[in-house]
C-alpha cells in the first residue's frame, strides 16, 4: 500500500488544485478555538449518560474516567502535534493519508463523517425530547426539523457564525461544570448542607460505602471504563476548525495545550464530586442523571429543570459542531479526490453542498428512528459504536509514522511534541488495543465492535480500490526513474 499516491495536503486543502473546490475562509479567532476545544467533549454523555457508568462501577468510576482521560490526553497531544505541523480541515484523515496512503485517509475520514451525521440525528432527538417535555403535545420531529434548519443555516453562512455559536454554547457548558464543581466542593467540606431526606440516604452507599471502592469488582470497572472512553469523543473538532482560524499553527497549539488538563479536570472532578455526595446505587443517578441527583441531594431548587437547560445547550452545541465537522471532513476528502466533486464546491469560503448533504443525512437518521426503530436505527447505533476508537487508533499510528519524517524533513514544524516519543505513543496504541479486547469480551459492546469493524473494512476496501485506480493514470505520467514524484517528497 504505497504512500506515494498521497498528494501534498497543503495543495489540496487550500483548493489550489483544478478540482471545483474553493479555499476555505479563515474567520475563526483564538477565543473560538479555545472554547471549541473545551466545549467539544462536554456533551450530554457527561451530563446524563455517565449515570450508567456510575451505576456499574460505583465509586471506581473516578478511576475509570481518570484512565480513559489519560488516554484521551495522549490522543489529543498526538493529534495536536500533527495538526500544528500540517493544519488541514481534514485533520487526522489527512495525516493518515500522509502516513499510510489514500486508503487510510478515505477510511478514517468517511467513517468519521458517518459518525458525525448519525450523531447529529441522535442529538436532535435528545433535544426534541426536552422540548416536548416543556411543550407537551408538540411533535418531536418538528423540533428536530427546526434545530436542523437553524444549524444548517448557521453553517451555510460564514464560518465565524459557527464560531460564535460554539463560543457561547461552550462557555455555558464550561460555566455549568465549574459552578457544579464549586458547589460540590463546598458541600463536601460542609459549607453547603444536604437536605435531610438526602442525608438519610447517604448510608445507602455514598463515597466508599455500599461495597467499597469496587462494589461490582473488575467487571463493573470495565463497564465504567468502556462508557467513559466514548464519553470523551469530540476533541477532534478543534483540529478541524484550526485550518479556518486566523493563525492555524499557533491556534491549534495553544488550544491543545490549554484544553487537555481542563477536560480531565471537568470529567474526573465531576465524577469525584458525584460519588462523594450521592449513593452510587441510588436509582436517581440513572433515572434523573448524576448531576440532577447531586443537586437534588443538596436541595437545589428546580435542579431537574436547571440541568435540562444545560443538557439542551450541550445537545444543540454538539449538533452545530457535528454539522460543521462533517461538512469540512467531506470537503477535505473530496478535495483529495475521494468523493463526488460537486459535493466539495465552496461558496464564499463555505462548503455549502457538504453542509446540506450532512444535514439531510442527519435528519434521515431521525426519520429512521421513527420508521424502523428496532432494525435500521439500531443498526446505525451499533455501527457507530466504536468508530471514535478506530479514529483514535489512526491518529496514534499516523503520529508514530509521521514524527520521524517531520523531524527529518521540517523539524521547525514540531511546535507541539508528543511526550517521550515513541514510547508513550506505543503505550497509547496498546491501551486502545486493550479497549478493543474489552469490547470484544462484553456482549453488548461486542455487537458494536463487529458492526464498526465491518464498516471499517468495507471503507478500507473501497479506499484501496480507489487508490489503485487513481495510481494507474499517475504511473502513466510519472517522471523519469531518476527523479522522485512530487508526492514522494511530501
Amino acid at each position: 500500500m504505497s504512500r506515494t499516491n498521497a498528494p501534498a495536503p497543503a495543495d489540496r486543502e487550500e483548493g489550489t488544485t483544478t478540482a471545483p473546490v474553493g479555499s476555505l475562509s479563515h474567520g475563526l479567532k483564538q477565543r473560538h478555538l479555545s472554547m471549541i476545544a473545551l466545549g467539544g467533549v462536554i456533551g450530554a454523555g457527561l451530563f446524563v449518560g455517565s449515570g450508567a457508568g456510575i451505576a456499574a462501577a460505583g465509586p471506581s468510576i473516578v478511576l475509570a474516567y481518570a484512565l480513559s482521560g489519560a488516554l484521551v490526553m495522549l490522543v489529543m497531544r498526538m493529534l495536536g502535534e500533527m495538526s500544528a505541523a500540517n493544519p488541514a480541515s481534514g485533520s487526522f484523515s489527512v495525516h493518515a493519508e500522509r502516513a499510510f496512503g489514500p486508503w487510510a485517509g478515505f477510511t478514517a475520514g468517511w467513517a468519521f463523517w458517518f459518525l458525525l451525521c448519525v450523531a447529529v440525528g441522535l442529538e436532535g432527538i435528545g433535544a426534541a425530547g426536552i422540548m416536548t417535555g416543556w411543550f407537551p403535545g408538540t411533535p418531536e420531529w418538528a423540533w428536530v426539523a427546526l434545530f436542523m434548519l437553524v444549524f444548517c443555516g448557521t453553517n451555510l453562512a460564514a464560518v465565524k457564525n459557527f464560531g460564535e455559536f460554539e463560543f457561547w454554547f461552550a462557555a455555558l457548558k464550561v460555566g455549568a461544570i465549574v459552578l457544579f464543581l464549586g458547589i460540590g466542593v463546598l458541600a463536601i467540606v460542609g459549607v453547603i448542607p444536604a437536605d435531610e431526606a438526602a442525608k438519610s440516604a447517604e448510608t445507602a452507599g455514598a463515597a466508599t460505602g455500599g461495597g467499597g471502592f469496587f462494589p461490582n469488582g473488575s467487571a463493573g470497572l470495565i463497564t465504567g471504563l468502556l462508557a467513559s472512553v466514548f464519553a470523551y469523543g469530540g476533541l477532534e473538532t478543534v483540529t478541524i476548525a484550526a485550518a479556518e482560524s486566523e493563525h492555524p499553527v499557533r491556534g491549534v497549539a495553544k488550544a491543545v495545550r490549554t484544553a487537555m488538563w481542563r477536560i480531565a479536570l471537568f470529567y474526573v472532578g465531576s465524577m469525584a464530586v458525584i460519588v462523594a455526595l450521592v449513593p452510587w446505587n441510588d436509582p436517581a443517578v440513572v433515572e434523573k442523571g448524576p448531576y440532577v441527583a447531586t443537586l437534588d441531594y443538596l436541595g437545589i431548587p428546580a435542579a431537574g429543570q436547571i440541568m435540562n437547560v444545560v443538557v439542551l445547550v450541550a445537545l444543540l452545541s454538539a449538533m452545530n459542531a457535528n454539522i460543521y465537522g462533517a461538512s469540512r471532513m467531506a470537503c477535505s476528502l473530496i478535495a483529495r479526490g475521494q468523493g463526488p466533486r460537486a459535493l466539495g464546491r465552496t461558496f464564499g469560503g463555505v462548503p455549502r453542498p457538504a453542509v446540506l448533504v450532512s444535514s439531510v443525512v442527519g435528519f434521515g437518521c431521525v426519520l429512521l428512528s421513527y420508521w424502523s426503530p428496532d432494525k435500521a436505527f439500531m443498526w446505525l447505533l451499533n455501527t457507530i459504536g466504536a468508530i471514535i476508537l478506530v479514529v483514535w487508533f489512526f491518529i496514534g499510528a499516523s503520529q508514530l509514522m509521521l514524527r520521524r519524517r517531520t523531524e527529518r524533513e521540517a523539524p521547525e514544524k514540531l511546535v507541539v511534541r508528543m511526550w517521550l516519543f515513541p514510547w508513550i505513543t506505543i503505550l497509547a496504541l496498546l491501551a486502545m488495543v486493550v479497549v478493543f479486547v474489552l469490547m470484544a469480551l462484553e456482549a453488548e459492546t461486542r455487537v458494536q465492535l463487529i458492526y464498526t469493524g465491518g464498516l471499517t473494512l468495507l471503507l478500507a476496501a473501497v479506499g484501496f480500490a480507489l487508490q489503485v485506480k487513481n495510481a494507474k493514470p499517475a504511473a502513466a505520467t510519472a517522471p523519469d526513474a531518476g527523479e522522485p514524484a512530487e508526492a514522494e517528497r511530501v
